[in-house]
């Protein structure tokens, strides 16, 4: 299949309060790399993505010593206090139509899902790649108790790449945070806009590390995924 160009959005500003190290969790080591490292390879190793722009903090005394920050299709951008600063502080750097945005701590992305979020991003409305809820939810009262069962009907994780025609994004981002919105991932300012993001399903094991049991669980999916494709 023959895919347009598009530029990549890696928001990696944030510091991992709840993986409990004095290191960002996309600096901790993962396979004898960084997570952000795996993340970044998993991206530019796809054909149709040129060009990956990381948002890093300002204070950020890790990324410049990556190999990867001297390849010249990776850019640095200036990352803001929220995940909506920092894509929206990468995106005045982004020349394609159509941008992805992932998360720099999903370092477990299959090609096979970013080839599907990639033929779906035609359509006008954008897409994002998830995966159907399979457990039972259920919804708290504030107070550690259960209050009621939620039907886990058309319920979906949001994962990540999610992409949008650029020009489209930027203006959703920016008129959601200048209305004070919580803007939780792209397609949240995409849905305030009036727009209805395509779901495409994607692999479970694309997982977010968050805490410290989810660095192992990422190192055994990544070691799946290079035996897959071996």
């Amino acid at each position: 299949m023959t895919f347009s160009t598009f530029t990549a959005v890696v928001p990696a500003a944030g510091v991992g309060k709840r993986m409990g190290s004095t290191v960002p969790k996309q600096y901790l080591t993962l396979a004898g790399k960084t997570v952000l490292e795996h993340t970044l390879e998993r991206l530019l190793a796809h054909d149709a993505i040129t060009q990956v722009v990381v948002a890093v903090s300002p204070e950020d005394a890790w990324f410049d010593a990556l190999p990867l920050a001297a390849d010249p299709r990776v850019l640095r951008a200036t990352g803001g206090q929220e995940r909506a600063d920092s894509v929206l502080n990468a995106l005045d750097l982004v020349t394609s139509e159509r941008v992805l945005v992932h998360d720099a701590a999903r370092p477990c992305l299959a090609m096979q899902d970013l080839d599907a979020l990639l033929a779906a991003s035609v359509h006008p409305q954008g897409a994002i790649l998830a995966c159907r809820v399979r457990d039972t939810m259920k919804r708290g009262d504030g107070k550690g108790v259960i209050r009621e069962s939620v039907s886990r009907d058309e319920l979906w994780h949001a994962l990540t790449p999610q992409c949008f025609a650029t020009r489209t994004l930027r203006q959703a981002l920016s008129t959601a945070l200048s209305a004070g919105h919580t803007v939780t991932d792209e397609a949240s300012a995409m849905e305030l806009a009036g727009f209805y993001p395509v779901l495409v399903e994607g692999r479970s094991d694309n997982i977010k590390i968050t805490r410290p049991e989810d660095l192992a669980l990422a190192g055994f999916f990544l070691q799946q995924l290079k035996e897959s494709f071996t």
